[in-house]
């Protein structure tokens, strides 16, 4: 079975918003009832995160059973992160200019190292340097920041500031929407993945 996590990645949070964009998030999370302020050890990864609340369905938009239930917590994380969708592994990634798609694997599921590896070093150089990496797109050769290619799936995303729910059910697109007001209305992406 695994675990799943569903995490809301900000992609606009600059290191010196996140942790205040993260506390404000919590907040209204407590206040509205879809976690409980209290920190548990409820959650995959960090030591502690916070459990669901008594309305957690509304952020799920699911019936108010206990079948349905989230059975573990919100993990926030307010620092450099690379979120990624756990097992498996994304098959191309497309170009924003060009809209190209560059495959990383092969039809019968090799990687393709030496364009995997572009990638894996400009993620590797963002996250050591904090600097925004780039990639130069193999079809129309222009650079394009690391954050702007877009990941099928949403298997990775890059940001200072992201909120991953572990083992709950599907986030509605009105409740990421809710919550990309209370950050100020930044943009925000979703990754789905399993452990």
């Amino acid at each position: 079975m695994g675990d799943h996590f569903r995490t809301v990645v900000d992609l606009d949070a600059t290191p010196q918003q996140a942790a205040r964009l993260a506390e404000r998030a919590v907040r209204w999370l407590v206040a509205e009832g879809i976690v409980l302020a209290e920190r548990t050890d409820c959650v995959l990864g960090p030591p502690l995160g916070h459990p669901p609340g008594p309305h957690w369905w509304r952020a799920v938009g699911a019936a108010r059973t206990d079948r349905e239930k989230p059975f573990d917590g919100l993990a926030v994380y307010a620092e450099r992160t690379v979120f990624h969708g756990g097992q498996g592994e994304p098959e191309a990634v497309t170009c924003p200019r060009c809209r190209a798609s560059t495959r990383l694997i092969t039809d019968e599921w090799d990687p393709i190292d030496e364009v995997r590896a572009l990638f894996g070093d400009a993620v590797g150089t963002g996250h050591r340097t904090g600097t925004e990496a780039a990639v130069a797109c193999p079809a129309c050769a222009r650079e394009v920041p690391l954050t702007a290619w877009g990941w099928p799936d949403d298997h990775f995303a890059f940001g200072h500031l992201g909120l991953e729910f572990w083992n709950w059910p599907e986030l509605t697109d009105g409740f990421r929407s809710r919550l990309s007001e209370v950050l100020d209305g930044h943009r925000t992406v979703r990754v789905r993945g399993k452990l």
